[in-house]
């Protein structure tokens, strides 16, 4: 019995050591620990935009993949893009009045060309255009932006992923 149970003990052991080795170190890309985020251009009338697209990205790019920014020269990858559209003020809901309608949930369309880019080869990884919402009752357009680049860097994150 004695024999038993210090066998147990060695293998619950080296089962959590074995434990111990293994981590989840986040969701990063084979063979690609830097990055660099060109300034995505924009074409819309809200330069506002430029900023909060590239933090946003960013942002993703370092705590959800765990890479590292470097400059383009010394980056493993490139992202890159162009804000193609903005529309910040589209009606969803609205209830009637009289002689009046009053719009009472607004949206906001938001729609990105976005590449990334394997320097070590210059083969394209991903590129897509990339079209997001984010809904918001009037006045408050910011947090409508703040969902449309929430699921932004989500569909450029999953879309990077999914290529690697």
């Amino acid at each position: 019995m004695r024999r038993l149970c210090g066998a147990a003990a060695v293998s619950a052991a080296t089962l959590g050591l074995a434990a111990c080795l293994y981590h989840f170190s986040g969701g990063g890309l084979p063979n690609v620990k830097t990055v660099a985020i060109l300034p995505f251009d924009n074409d819309t009338p809200e330069p506002a935009l430029t900023r909060e697209v590239n933090d946003a990205v960013r942002e993703a790019l370092e705590n959800r993949l765990g890479l590292r920014l470097a400059g383009e020269q010394n980056a493993d990858a490139v992202v890159r893009g162009r804000i193609a559209r903005y529309e910040p003020d589209v009606p969803l809901a609205v209830q009637p009045g009289v002689g009046t309608v009053n719009v009472t949930r607004r949206q906001i369309q938001l729609t990105v060309d976005v590449e990334i880019v394997d320097q070590r080869d210059g083969h394209t990884v991903w590129k897509h255009e990339v079209t997001v919402n984010g809904d918001y009752q009037p006045p408050q357009e910011a947090d409508g932006r703040k969902i449309a680049l929430q699921k932004l860097v989500t569909e450029i994150v999953d879309g990077a992923q999914s290529q690697w």
